[in-house]
């Protein structure tokens, strides 16, 4: 069984995975707590981290009713093939919305850049590829999903590796 990725109709993230719960697939959306602004009041709302992504894992063999799960567009494809999610990238993904409040998921800019280690926090003495730095924001790559993970993190939490 792998954690794979599939597109989902717009705005049906938490109904997919309400329906892969139904039928008994093991499966995760990441939610993300946001504060919203209305004329009226303010809330936090949760909403899906990866708009229009959700994640299953399920056997080869059930690639056919993974499919046809009501509001399930098809499988998201990384370089030909399904998007395969490791183990470990789920959990770091949990790790980051456990750590980081509003956080973004943006497309991944593949270019080369530095390469760090984080001294302090969920991830200390864990190394990452940096794509881009802004003040204190920084993009951390999950390849085999397309995305990286914007978190604002001190400048000083992060020490670069000497090659």
């Amino acid at each position: 069984m792998k954690w794979y990725v599939v597109y989902t109709k717009p705005r049906w993230e938490k109904k997919v995975f309400k329906h892969f719960s139904e039928k008994g697939m093991e499966s995760y959306c990441p939610l993300n707590k946001v504060r919203k602004k209305w004329s009226d009041r303010i809330k936090t709302v949760e909403e899906p981290l990866f708009k229009s992504y959700v994640f299953v894992r399920v056997a080869e063999d059930e690639h056919l009713k993974v499919r046809m799960t009501q509001g399930v567009v098809n499988f998201v494809y990384w370089q030909g093939k399904p998007a395969i999610v490791r183990d470990n990238e789920i959990e770091v993904i949990r790790k980051f919305l456990n750590e980081y409040k509003e956080v973004q998921a943006m497309p991944l800019e593949l270019r080369p850049d530095m390469s760090v280690k984080i001294r302090r926090g969920v991830f200390m003495d864990k190394e990452a590829t940096v794509i881009k730095v802004q003040g204190n924001k920084v993009q951390v790559n999950i390849e085999s999903i397309g995305y990286s993970l914007v978190a604002s993190v001190d400048k000083s939490n992060l020490a670069m590796i000497e090659k």
